[in-house]
């Protein structure tokens, strides 16, 4: 039960990953909440959850400041504190460099960084108000440790994630409240049925045979699974990382070392 009594808030924690982690953390005794800007997806979460008093489902669109201080406030409001952040709310999309439209762009940076940056800000101000320290881990991807041709934008956006990372711990952690990220490799969730096809389409590719191929590339044989990733964000969140400040962790199955 190594966060007994915490209460975490996982962003785009409906499913995939986010919804890994928040299982993993009410098994570990914390407080979970779930939010995301997919409200069928939020119920049908906290189904897989056990829909117990340890679960919230809010709803949260990470471009709009409005809606990331509405998410803050109700969490304060019915569980009275925040402990943790996972910064999880992503999207994803790619192009070759000269096909890369405004509309895109715009997309992912809003939600990969500008709406981790301010979730981050906000939930970081409660934490320094309520003066309890706290941990927020950041979502970033092997993609960040790299540039990708076709997936330009995207891999820019979890590199100022890593950066964000950096700076933000460094800050930060003179109020107690540490700031660290993981880094996946690839993940074999419904997202990447959406990936594939983008591949098939840009590198003439049938369906299914980027997915085989990226799996067979990874080290350890094949792609991850979103519990690949729970140990390491309980890992971030406890005390057992009391002295890990500002770093972003690869959990990838080998790919990327650093």
């Amino acid at each position: 039960m190594k966060l007994a009594d915490k209460v975490a808030v996982i962003t785009g924690g409906a499913k995939g990953i986010g919804l890994a982690i928040a299982g993993r953390y009410l098994a570990e005794g914390a407080r979970v909440v779930i939010a995301d800007v997919d409200d069928r997806a939020i119920d049908e979460g906290l189904k897989q959850l056990g829909n117990h008093d340890r679960t919230l489902g809010l709803s949260l669109d990470v471009r709009d400041q409005a809606s990331i201080d509405a998410m803050v406030a109700e969490v304060l409001e019915h569980f009275g504190r925040i402990d943790i952040l996972v910064n999880n709310a992503a999207v994803f999309d790619m192009a070759p460099v000269l096909e890369v439209e405004a509309a895109s762009f715009d997309r992912q940076f809003d939600v990969n960084v500008k709406g981790l940056f301010f979730t981050l800000q906000a939930v970081a101000r409660v934490m320094v108000e309520h003066e309890q320290g706290g941990a927020i881990i950041n979502m970033a991807s092997q993609a960040g440790r790299r540039g990708e041709a076709l997936v330009s934008t995207y891999c820019a956006t979890k590199a100022s994630v890593i950066s964000l990372t950096q700076s933000c711990g460094l800050d930060l952690i003179r109020h107690g409240v540490r700031v660290n990220g993981i880094a996946p490799g690839v993940v074999d969730t419904p997202m990447w049925a959406e990936v594939d096809a983008l591949f098939a389409r840009y590198e003439g590719r049938p369906l299914g045979e980027k997915k085989r191929l990226v799996g067979e590339e990874v080290p350890m044989g094949r792609m991850g699974r979103p519990d690949d990733y729970a140990g390491a964000a309980v890992f971030l969140a406890s005390d057992d990382s009391g002295y890990v400040v500002a770093q972003t962790l690869n959990v990838d199955g080998g790919n990327w070392m650093s």
